[in-house]
């Protein structure tokens, strides 16, 4: 269990979607002081909050955070970017750069973290999965997420004897500018915050969000024509 009460977090693309409502949500939960990183970052009107730029394919970048923020004791690994929805017509340049930054980008920050966690006494780590860790669509964004998932799932174990609880978030639609397009149902982002910190404080190994994403871990054990029903043509 990990008490957010006094802890310095940090938020990868903490100025807006999950990563604001995140980072607005630690605030209520008496967290002394959130790093919040953006690529052009904007000043916060409240004193705990700490903006700074990151480029997470950049390790440059990454190491000047780690010299701005060496108090942090929770880790919040949440920028991301979509991808084209097709693998045999994307570029693999494109496809290449959403592993860059969903999978190495998470890696690469906890690598970074990991020690300051450490060294400050111990902590956690949140990871942002997705629904899409389960279902192939979506192109190689979910490739990205199911990889995410399987390195949560592994950095875990290796974390357990060193204090860093970790947990893996999984969810569908988040009404967010990331998915802005999309017409289905999606889920209220401070509502997704406060299930995922939830989650950390109570040492959940996983959160499973919302209906969407309880559902498609579900269907894992299924045949594959329940999670793709055109192949049953």
């Amino acid at each position: 269990m990990t008490t957010l009460e006094g802890a310095v977090a940090l938020v990868t693309g903490g100025n807006r979607g999950i990563g604001k409502a995140i980072v607005d949500d630690l605030l209520t939960r008496g967290v002394r002081k959130v790093y919040a990183t953006a690529r052009d970052p904007k000043p916060s009107t409240d004193p705990r909050v700490v903006t700074l730029p990151l480029e997470v394919t950049d390790q440059a970048s990454i190491d000047a955070l780690v010299a701005a923020a060496p108090d942090v004791t929770v880790l919040v690994n949440n920028a991301g970017v979509i991808s084209p929805a097709t693998y045999l017509d994307a570029s693999l340049e494109d496809i290449r750069q959403v592993f860059e930054i969903n999978f190495y980008g998470p890696l690469k920050l906890t690598r970074a973290f990991a020690p300051v966690i450490e060294r400050n006494g111990g902590g956690h780590i949140l990871n942002m999965h997705s629904a899409l860790s389960w279902v192939a669509r979506g192109g190689s964004y979910a490739a990205t997420k199911a990889a995410l998932w399987s390195q949560t799932n592994a950095i875990r174990l290796e974390l357990l004897d060193r204090g860093i609880g970790v947990t893996g978030l999984h969810m569908g639609y988040v009404d967010t500018d990331l998915v802005a397009a999309v017409t289905d149902p999606k889920e209220k982002p401070a509502d997704i915050a406060k299930v995922a910190l939830d989650g950390v404080e109570s040492g959940a190994h996983e959160v499973l969000a919302d209906a969407t994403a309880r559902g498609a871990k579900a269907a894992l054990s299924g045949d594959l024509a329940n999670l793709y029903p055109e192949l049953s043509r």
